[in-house]
C-alpha cells in the first residue's frame, strides 16, 4: 500500500485545514487508517484512527473535539479535518495504514510521506 498525504499549509491560529491521504496499490477496505504527527524536536505521536468500516474512531486527548478523522473507501482515501488550530499543532502530519480489524493507535505498517502544517499565532 502506498500512501500520499496532502493538504498541509500555513494557517493562522483558530483556522482550519483538511488533510487528505490517498492510498494506491491496493484497496484499504480491510485496513485501519490513522494520522500521526511529529513536531520539531519531538517524537512522532498518535493523533487519530478510524476502523476499517469507518464506524469507530479514536483520538488523542490533545485533539479531541477539534479534529475529525473520516474515510471514503470508494476513493481509497482518509481525511483529517482540523479545526481551531493552535500553534502547538504545528507538525508534519503522517497518514498510516494497518491491516487490522481492531481500532489501533500503534503498530502501523504503511506510512505516507507527511504533509507540513504550520500554525502561526
Amino acid at each position: 500500500v502506498q500512501l500520499q498525504a496532502s493538504g498541509g499549509g500555513l494557517v493562522q491560529a483558530g483556522g482550519s485545514l483538511r488533510l487528505s491521504c490517498a492510498a494506491s496499490g491496493r484497496t484499504v477496505i480491510g485496513y485501519g487508517l490513522a494520522w500521526f504527527r511529529q513536531a520539531p524536536g519531538k517524537e512522532r505521536e498518535f493523533v487519530a484512527a478510524i476502523a476499517r468500516s469507518g464506524g469507530a474512531t479514536v483520538y488523542s486527548d490533545s485533539v479531541k473535539g477539534r479534529f475529525t478523522i473520516s474515510r471514503d473507501n470508494t476513493k481509497n482515501t482518509v481525511y483529517l479535518q482540523i479545526n481551531s488550530l493552535k500553534p502547538e499543532d504545528t507538525a508534519v502530519y503522517y497518514c498510516a495504514a494497518r491491516r487490522t480489524a481492531v481500532l489501533a493507535t500503534s503498530m502501523y505498517d504503511y506510512w505516507g510521506q507527511g504533509t507540513l502544517v504550520t500554525v502561526s499565532s
